[in-house]
């Protein structure tokens, strides 16, 4: 388990950047990749990034060539750069553990707005 804390979001316009942050606290961090996630308003929650704990990346195709993760173990930090956001990017971001299983605890999140 890890207890994460997400931040950086915002309302930004398409085209727009913004760079999402998450401390992670928790022994587990060390030893797992981790991800973000998002939900859109009336959907559920998907996964968009993950990283490994070597620092391999794998994204979802939507994202592909727009986003990038990167974490800092040393600082239990994880990163989601965004860039050529797009109105459909729009929803609440979340870090954690990939993968997650019921009993996961989820952050608030930061919620990302991206206008047309």
């Amino acid at each position: 388990q890890v207890q994460p804390v997400e931040s950086g979001g915002g309302l930004v316009q398409a085209g727009g950047s913004l760079r999402l942050s998450c401390a992670a606290s928790g022994s587990d961090f060390s030893i797992n990749a981790m991800g973000w996630y998002r939900q859109a308003p009336g959907k559920v929650r998907e996964w968009v990034a993950s990283v490994t704990t070597g620092g391999t990346a794998n994204y979802q195709v939507s994202v592909k060539g727009r986003f990038t993760i990167s974490r800092v173990n040393l600082a239990n930090m994880v990163y989601l750069q965004m860039n050529s956001l797009k109105p459909e990017d729009t929803g609440v971001y979340y870090c954690n553990t990939v993968p997650t299983n019921r009993n996961t605890y989820w952050g608030q999140g930061t919620q990302v707005t991206v206008s047309s």
